[in-house]
């Protein structure tokens, strides 16, 4: 089922098995095409950003999701590019390095999930794989308390500039491959700059793709763990203490223009 936006009734105390339904969300002057699924009671809502060359389908960020749904978070897996884009970027790879667009679709894609009953008491935390990390890490930092933890697997958290990672709130969290060697020093330095709750998991002998055995299991519960502390003990929009939804939301807009 396709829907442009959700019903207006909180879904999450309805289902009472794995829900999953496609999105299509409008993003400036383009749709993106998305994959949401909602376990039964869920405590909050992980929003996927896939690396260069992928998309939604990404088998490693679907393994992962079904990790996090086994925990009881919402997962949304969206694609960063349209398809004309992509058929683009296969052609002159001119998208996938394109960081700047990468932040505002995962910014515009979050400002319309807040716009959603569904979600306006959910904490929501962000997993960035390869550049998509650079993109996650750039908008949780604009988004500030509203974006509650991030995750970055395999990623180039470098490519968010040591402003971006100074500034940021979220617990993050930098998963990288023992043999992945360039991307541990860049990982290595981008951790040096955060200030803020931060931890560095290295999974022994995995490669850039975690393609090894049981590799992407530890990711997955690496992701899982940390995503379950953080988002389960933010108070979440709308709940005591925390900053309203439409306070966030113009927040958010102010750091799209």
């Amino acid at each position: 089922m396709t829907i442009e936006s959700l019903p207006p009734k909180p879904v999450r105390r309805y289902p009472s098995a794995l829900e999953t339904v496609e999105l299509r969300i409008p993003c400036g002057k383009v749709w993106l095409y998305g994959d949401l699924s909602l376990p039964p009671d869920f405590t909050g809502l992980v929003v996927f950003a896939h690396g260069s060359g992928s998309g939604r389908h990404s088998a490693r960020n679907r393994q992962v999701a079904k990790a996090l749904q086994n925990a009881g978070l919402a997962t949304l897996l969206f694609d960063l590019l349209t398809a004309q884009e992509e058929r683009e970027d296969s052609q002159t790879r001119e998208h996938r390095f394109n960081i700047a667009l990468l932040t505002q679709r995962m910014q515009e894609v979050t400002l319309w999930l807040l716009q959603q009953d569904t979600f306006k008491d959910v904490p929501i935390g962000y997993f960035g794989a390869s550049t998509g990390s650079a993109a996650a890490l750039i908008a949780a930092a604009r988004m500030g308390p509203r974006v509650a933890a991030v995750v970055s697997r395999g990623g180039r958290p470098d490519l968010a500039g040591p402003v971006v990672l100074a500034s940021l709130e979220a617990p993050t969290l930098l998963i990288v491959g023992g043999a992945d060697q360039g991307v541990i020093e860049l990982n290595e330095d981008a951790f040096a700059h955060l200030q803020c709750e931060k931890q560095l998991a290295i999974v022994p002998r995995a490669t850039h793709l975690f393609e090894e055995p049981g590799a992407l299991a530890q990711v997955s519960q690496l992701a899982a763990d940390w995503f379950t502390r953080h988002l389960e003990k933010s108070p979440g929009i709308g709940q005591a203490g925390s900053t309203s939804k439409h306070q966030a939301t113009r927040n958010a807009g102010r750091a799209l223009s």
